[in-house]
């Protein structure tokens, strides 16, 4: 039942630019409408009047970010070269039978809007003083939808991330410092030579006790950091501001170990005296205690002589027998139509927040432990689910792994993205119809 914007096609780069170029265009973007084939690619064209209407938008987009633009020649290879990629992704889109639903559509046209801080009026009043219809944004947006999808089901098959990756990097100073938590901590320092008498260290470590003990009573630890701390945040309460464990000192990461916020530590030593710090605060933290579910269904699909009126009437008369006395299990194995469970009573196992489609969830997480729900649907077909048992469980090093798996992949997207597009590049068949260019092309495939 689990990228630089102006890189990418013209739509992208509206939602990522907030529409900042779109809407200088209106200037520049006097296009004259020119019947001619100047690309070739595979089963495709790509015409002179889109070629220069997208080079109107980038030229427009440079000058608004008010960079140097590349010589007229060099831009134009350039942009001519990104449509040729683009019209071999839409190519593979269609292959693929890869669609963009009208509510995927609507959601992403909004996020433009959002991004372009106007309401759908305005956003439509700029559009149309900018010569774009809505149908030809829509249009757009889809396409750029379909590209995006393309890409991302395509690189993303080419990225192997293997638990030794996650190893090395959880091992290395980078993962170590990138899975820390990060502590707003406050900080009193007692001063006392580091070959004073014991008489003066014990007086110095009774003092930094008695502070401890006061803070726990709910004395205000900035107040008494001014008013006793002889560290160089004294005056600004002992604030050390946010810290990451691994950019302490050992002594002072060593001293928080297993402390929550609002606790404070035990008097510690070091050659300077002793110490107390406190955790103001905590963000970045990575504990993950979730609630898991362990549960059995049953699967009735609907066909050409079944209906979901039948569908459903069966599981009733399923849930009935079961509270009768029957067996679940012994009910699944007989009449449940999911393959990969049937054959082990409907069992599920411990499942995750998340695991499941939202209508099981749904229904899951509202059956208490040991009954059986009501017949639902969901797009696999009829259920009834029982519920056998619930628990907490500390999923922390599953998440940290996980996380540290997306961050290696979304760190080698980029680079395999370049490359996947350079081979799609090469194993099509391109004819450049721009005499100025041809010369380039024929060198390059010699």
């Amino acid at each position: 039942m689990t990228k630089s914007a102006c890189k990418q096609g013209l739509l992208t780069q509206v939602a990522l630019c907030a529409l900042a170029a779109l809407f200088t265009i209106g200037a520049h973007a006097q296009v004259q409408t020119l019947d001619r084939v100047v690309a070739v690619v595979d089963d495709d064209v790509v015409m002179a009047s889109e070629l220069q209407e997208r080079l109107d938008t980038i030229s427009a987009q440079i000058q608004s970010q008010d960079v140097q633009a590349p010589p007229e020649d060099v831009l134009r290879r350039q942009v001519l070269e990104q449509l040729i990629v683009e019209r071999l992704q839409l190519q593979m889109a269609q292959r693929a039978g890869v669609t963009v639903s009208d509510a995927e559509l609507d959601q992403a046209i909004a996020r433009v809007q959002q991004n372009a801080g106007a309401s759908p009026e305005q956003f439509r009043q700029r559009l149309a003083a900018d010569g774009i219809s809505a149908e030809a944004f829509r249009r757009q947006i889809r396409q750029e939808l379909l590209i995006r999808r393309v890409e991302q089901g395509s690189v993303n098959r080419r990225i192997e991330i293997t638990d030794q990756d996650i190893d090395n990097f959880l091992r290395s100073k980078e993962g170590e410092f990138w899975k820390s938590p990060q502590y707003e901590l406050g900080h009193i320092l007692i001063p006392v030579n580091s070959s004073a008498p014991a008489n003066e260290v014990d007086e110095a470590r009774q003092k930094a006790g008695q502070l401890a003990e006061q803070v726990r009573g709910g004395a205000d630890f900035r107040r008494l950091a001014i008013a006793n701390s002889a560290g160089q945040n004294a005056l600004e309460g002992g604030d050390l501001g946010w810290r990451k464990t691994v950019e302490l000192p050992t002594l002072f990461a060593d001293a928080l170990e297993n402390l929550e916020v609002g606790d404070i530590t035990e008097p510690f030593r070091s050659d300077a005296g002793f110490h107390l710090l406190k955790i103001h605060a905590e963000r970045g933290s990575t504990e993950q205690v979730v609630e898991q579910t362990k549960v059995r269904h049953i699967l009735v699909k609907t066909s050409a002589i079944r209906d979901d009126d039948a569908a459903y009437n069966l599981l009733v008369d399923l849930r009935q027998q079961v509270l009768d006395g029957a067996d679940f299990g012994e009910l699944a194995r007989e009449h449940s139509e999911d393959i990969g469970t049937m054959l082990n009573g409907g069992d599920l196992g411990w499942s995750n927040p998340g695991q499941f489609v939202p209508e099981f969830t749904q229904a899951m997480d509202n059956t208490p432990v040991g009954e059986i729900s009501m017949p639902f649907h969901s797009e696999f077909g009829w259920h009834i689910l029982r519920v056998d048992d619930r628990r907490k469980q500390d999923m922390t090093d599953q998440y940290i792994r996980n996380q540290a798996a997306d961050l290696l992949r979304n760190r080698r997207y980029e680079e395999e993205l370049q490359n996947w597009r350079r081979e799609i590049r090469d194993q099509a068949y391109v004819e450049i119809k721009l005499p100025e260019l041809q010369d380039e092309q024929s060198e390059s495939t010699d």
